[in-house]
Order: C-alpha cells, then structure tokens, then sequence
C-alpha cells in the first residue's frame, strides 16, 4: 500500500507526497527512478469533503514519486496558493530525490488543474483527461455542469486552460464535451485524441477498466508517443483530425 505524507495542508489546498522506490545499488536506471508525477484531483463525489488523491496505483507504479494535489474549493486551479503551493511541493520532492522528470495528470477539473502546473512548473509532459477548455461563463456561457461550483470562484486567474509547451496530450469524451474539446487549440506539441462515443464521465473508467491509464502514463514519461497512440487507439480513441465528430 502507497503511503502519503501530507506536505500541504493549508486550505484549501492539500498536498500529499508518495516517495519513490529507490533502485538498489548499481541500478541507477531503475525504471521509477528520477521521474515525479504530479497527480490534480478532480471534484470527487463529497462535496463536504476535500476530494481524495487519484491516480494513485499509475502514478506510483515503477517506483516512481509523486505529489497529490487536492482542492477543497474547486476553484478550477484559481485559488491564490495554487502557484506558491506547487512551488513548495516541487522543491520538497526535489529535495528528496534526484528529479529528471515530471508529468502532469488529472481528470475533469484535475486534468484542467494539470494544465495549468505545466504553465507554472518545468512539467515535461501533461496527460489531461477531458479536462475543460474553460468554465469560465465569459468564455463559455453554454457551460453550466459545473456552475455550482464555478459560480463560487471570486476570480478567474485562469479563465482558459493554458498550452503548455512540453508534449500535451488531451483527451476527450465527445457525447457531451464536443464543445470544451473543440475549444482548445491545435498545436505541434499537443496529441489530442478524442472518443465520439463515450461521455465525460465515462472516459475516466473507460481508460481504467481496459488497463490504460497506466500505459498511458507510462508511455508519456517515456517519451513514446506511438505506444502512448497505440493504446489510446486500441481503446476505442481516434486523433483530432481524423476523428468522426458527433452532430
């Protein structure tokens, strides 16, 4: 079992950090060793309650360390202490071990969330699964799933998702998110893959039930974007521009 050590605990924002398996001696090309993922929650299913970690079982696999970020106010990544607290927690973990990698994942408001770290931290690549182009209702008046909780946010400091300039990889449930995915932009560094017959909410335990979360992880940290494309495929998904879009 992973055990965490809250490095964070100022709301409302929690940070919980998993430590990476050391290589034993001789075996520093461990496969785990010098990669973090930093693992964005997304709004959970209390909302009394500050959501739980995810990602934990593909972020730590390998040996690999790892950093779980919650926020109990789902602000979309504008509560004030975003920055200053990824700033804090990068350097705990850089201060731990020897870090060479990063990835950045998250669902939903996690994978906004994921996003916007990429724009802040030297995140080398980004997996963000259905992740909002905004919720902003200047940007995207039509959105209201989420108005709830929007609705409370006092300023948006991120009223769009950010494009980061590490590889990017997006992807989408089309039954009800045909309009956040098609808002975001195309771009060298951004594979977007997209599954015209799942919805939001069912692509997250889509890509779990059929074992690809981790793949996915896997590829991405690697570098290795054919694997990472073929299990997205497999799956069920089809790249951007070659995706049959829903009316």
């Amino acid at each position: 079992m992973t055990r965490l050590c809250r490095i964070w605990d100022r709301a409302p924002l929690a940070i919980d950090y998993a430590p990476g398996k050391e290589g034993a001696p001789g075996q520093e090309g461990a496969p785990g060793q010098g990669a973090l993922v930093l693992a964005f929650s997304s709004i959970g299913h209390d909302p009394a309650r500050m959501p739980a970690p995810e990602f934990i079982r593909s972020a730590t696999a390998q040996g690999r360390a790892a950093l779980f970020i919650a926020d109990q106010s789902r602000s979309w990544a504008n509560t004030p202490d975003f920055a200053p607290a990824l700033h804090h927690a990068l350097a705990h973990a850089r201060a731990q071990a020897d870090i060479t990698r990063i990835a950045a994942i998250g669902l939903s408001m996690g994978g906004f969330a994921a996003l916007v770290a990429a724009s802040l931290l030297p995140v080398d690549v980004t997996l963000a699964i259905g992740p909002q182009f905004s919720v902003d209702p200047a940007v995207m008046p039509q959105e209201s799933r989420w108005r709830d909780w929007t609705a409370r946010i006092p300023a948006f400091r991120h009223p769009t998702a950010p494009q980061p300039s590490g590889w990017t990889i997006l992807l989408h449930g089309l039954q009800d998110d045909r309009d956040q995915a098609l808002a975001f932009p195309s771009g060298p560094t951004t594979d977007h893959i997209l599954f015209p017959s799942l919805t939001h909410s069912a692509l997250g335990p889509h890509l779990k039930a059929r074992g690809g979360l981790q793949g996915l992880l896997d590829a991405a940290l690697a570098g290795d974007r054919r694997r990472l494309l073929r299990i997205a495929t497999a799956a069920g998904g089809q790249r951007h521009n070659q995706a049959q879009l829903p009316r």
